[in-house]
């Protein structure tokens, strides 16, 4: 995502914080998770319950201050923000008992009397950044499974969409303990200050750029971090697609929130056979979805800033454009634009758009595709159009990317089940679901021995002084070390009884002649 903030000036926003300091914060923080507050699971329970009162509650005024942020049209608040983080939620509350629970292992003939579990032990305190294109979901969305997991979470929104973060920092401790959920506030200085304060997770949505430096930070206290970032996410469409239903599709996703989206098409791959009839398509896709006028539309949003204009308005320069290309500073307008006869080494295809406009770049096959993605970064998302089997089997097998879709764009963002997340240059990690609540634990191996003494018996081969036969024993354990069905259960006890028999019998009658 393009949101380097460390070249945008800081918004006029409120950074009393509570007045208190990023390391007050930290620190009261820290003290509220050794004391146990956030641990056990009812605490959890009623905490997201809060946090699901609170969107039910200040829904009107969350989407007042995404309309003043984005422009973002009633449905795009609902669809894209507050809907989507109350399904979390409810996802979330109705898992978060089973979630929780420590994790029962499969034991095998090398731990046949031993307990197995895996604990999931909340890191602590941990830091969320959001990012300022949804300025309410994607900060919210890793906090939810934050709690559920158990943490004390400082809550960072981003300083660009100011009207959203300050309802956030106004509204949220009505919900959630401050203490242990605090909202913080501030562009780059206040940020920097934060950043010096050791936290036990990070997770962080933003552009690469800003990205390398939270991986750097978190790598001084070998911080584990979760970076969710961006790219040049591709489209590829080959005569054999429904280009009608593409084209619906493909322009759909470059119009959400104006193209202000981590995973939007940002540029397409095709023939010019196919370009030509996918332009035309396109055309009176953007006739049906905004009646004809972009600007008088309640179903389009605007760009974020002046600077993020003036980006893509020089991005436009020297292309030929064949759809679109109206824009009006005033209104942060930029009409949904298609350009065509765009060359690899344009300045357009240099860096993420993040922004309505679409270029088109000619390639022969799926092969020329192929290599043209992968001769550059790896991206969040890689969408392919095409009924062959062929075509999704040669792309799935021979690029890289944080996620795939067939026939379609976005929609792998909200299917339940889906870990979404970038590789390589778009980001590490994942989240969404029950991953989100895995991302936020740390995953503890227990093994739980009992003083069994047949248990004891068979295991004494590890012991010294060592031997052939122990030796040999071991060795067939570990060979065959997979798991028993648990019918089998009681013929291995009994197996077992007569090992130790043995054994017990042997030394036995050894004591007793040498008493002789």
């Amino acid at each position: 995502m393009n949101e380097d903030s460390k070249n945008v000036p800081t918004c006029i926003i409120n950074v009393e914080n509570g007045k208190r300091t990023a390391t007050q914060i930290v620190e009261t923080a820290r003290a509220a998770f050794k004391s146990g507050q956030t641990k056990p699971v009812p605490y959890r329970r009623q905490q997201l319950k809060n946090l699901l009162r609170f969107l039910k509650n200040e829904e009107e005024t969350l989407c007042d201050v995404l309309q003043k942020d984005l422009k973002k049209p009633f449905q795009e608040c609902i669809a894209h923000e507050v809907g989507v983080l109350e399904k979390d939620l409810n996802d979330c509350l109705k898992n978060l008992k089973s979630w929780s629970a420590p994790e029962r292992v499969k034991k095998t003939a090398a731990n046949f009397f031993d307990d197995l579990y895996i604990y999931n032990d909340p890191y602590g305190v941990v830091l969320v950044v959001g990012a300022w294109n949804y300025p309410l979901l994607l900060v919210l969305a890793p906090v939810v499974g934050a709690i559920a997991a158990g943490n004390c979470v400082v809550i960072k929104p981003s300083e660009i969409a100011p009207a959203t973060a300050n309802a956030l920092a106004t509204l949220l401790p009505k919900y959630l303990d401050s203490n242990c959920y605090p909202v913080y506030l501030g562009g780059v200085e206040e940020t920097t200050e934060l950043l010096k304060e050791k936290f036990d997770y990070i997770f962080y949505t933003g552009s690469p750029q800003v990205g390398k430096i939270y991986h750097q930070v978190a790598t001084k206290n070998l911080t584990p971090v979760t970076l969710e970032l961006g790219g040049k996410s591709p489209v590829y469409v080959d005569s054999s697609a429904n280009l009608k239903l593409a084209a619906r599709r493909i322009i759909w996703g470059k119009t959400q929130n104006a193209g202000q989206i981590c995973i939007a098409p940002d540029y397409v791959l095709c023939s010019k056979s196919v370009q030509e009839e996918l332009i035309d398509y396109i055309e009176k896709a953007l006739e049906e979805f905004f009646q004809g006028y972009v600007k008088s539309s309640k179903s389009y949003g605007r760009i974020i800033s002046k600077r993020h204009f003036a980006r893509l308005c020089n991005l436009m320069k020297n292309q030929k454009i064949a759809v679109g290309g109206h824009t009006d500073e005033e209104d942060l307008l930029i009409e949904p634009t298609v350009l065509v006869d765009v060359k690899p080494e344009d300045p357009i295809m240099q860096e993420e758009i993040f922004g309505p406009i679409l270029p088109i770049v000619n390639v022969n096959d799926k092969e020329e595709a192929i290599r043209f993605i992968n001769e550059r970064e790896k991206p969040l998302a890689l969408y392919i159009f095409t009924t062959k089997n062929s075509v999704k089997k040669a792309f799935l097998e021979n690029t890289s990317s944080g996620g795939v879709v067939i026939n379609d764009v976005i929609m792998h963002f909200i299917a339940d089940g889906l870990p979404f997340g970038g590789v390589g240059n778009s980001g590490m990690g994942s989240y969404h679901g029950k991953k989100t609540f895995d991302t936020f634990v740390h995953k503890k191996s227990v093994l739980c021995k009992n003083f069994n003494i047949i248990g004891e018996t068979l295991e004494s081969v590890k012991y010294a002084p060592y031997s052939k036969f122990k030796t040999g024993a071991l060795r067939f354990v570990l060979r065959n070390n997979t798991s028993f069905p648990t019918k089998y259960i009681p013929h291995i006890l009994m197996f077992g009884l007569g090992v130790a028999v043995t054994i017990g019998g042997y030394y036995l009658n050894k004591y007793l002649r040498e008493e002789e």
